[in-house]
């Protein structure tokens, strides 16, 4: 599947969730703040919606540095730095390939081997979507490791170990086994089945500049856990 997808058409928006209760911060300290990011949620401000850092102005009024992000249809485990010196920092750990990410996505089909390394160059196509090139796009590489299987779906645990946009579900799309739910890559009669885009951020491994070694959490939330649970009950039947 080399090359942007095209599904034919504007992606419909993604349903927003009840956002009434406060965003549940998972780690702080004076450099940087760690929260559970919702499906639905932009990361960082755009277009003149504030996203997630102005969900988090109650708890944080300060200036907060974005340092990754993650796509709009997941959620999970998202870091920011509270002082440019902390964002630095941090940065660097990204950039060096110190900071340890992993996901949960749920893919449509089942595939041959139980692990996996994805090592496809990525760029952009336009309109936002990501494809692999193997001349014009940039290093990518993603490890996956087989964790549950379902009804025709697999639960993998993902580590990216590049950053590069859309990169779990374009890697994963490329090699036949798109996110479910991800209604960008991947057939589009079958996703639309799914009320959310199956990636979750678990966790996020990275140095303090102390140089204490941190790991933060978040388990998957209900709409997460909900769509697994009726796979569960289509391959399990009681």
């Amino acid at each position: 599947m080399t090359g942007a997808p095209n599904n034919g058409g504007p992606v419909p928006p993604i349903h927003v969730p009840d956002l009434r209760t406060p965003v549940r911060v998972l780690y702080e300290t004076d450099d940087y703040l760690a929260v559970d990011k919702p499906e639905g949620v932009v990361s960082l401000a755009e277009a003149g919606r504030g996203g997630l850092p102005e969900l988090l102005k109650d708890h944080y009024a300060g200036k907060l540095f974005p340092v990754h992000r993650l796509d709009r249809g997941a959620s999970g485990v998202i870091v920011f730095a509270k002082t440019a010196e902390a964002h630095r920092h941090l940065n660097g750990g990204f950039d060096r390939r110190e900071v340890r990410k992993t996901y949960l996505a749920l893919v449509d089909g089942v595939p041959s081997a139980n692990r996996g390394q994805i090592n496809a160059p990525l760029r952009e196509f336009g309109s936002g979507r990501m494809g692999v090139d193997p001349k014009r796009g940039k290093p990518s590489s993603t490890e996956w490791k087989l964790a549950e299987r379902l009804d025709g779906a697999t639960l993998l645990r993902v580590h990216p170990a590049t950053g590069r946009r859309h990169q779990i579900r374009v890697h994963l799309y490329h090699i036949g086994h798109p996110i479910l739910g991800d209604l960008r890559y991947g057939d589009r009669a079958r996703q639309e089945r799914v009320p959310r885009l199956m990636l979750h951020a678990l966790a996020l491994e990275f140095d303090l500049p102390s140089g204490e070694r941190v790991t933060v959490e978040a388990p998957p939330p209900p709409s997460f856990e909900q769509v697994l649970a009726g796979m569960r009950k289509v391959r399990n039947p009681s």
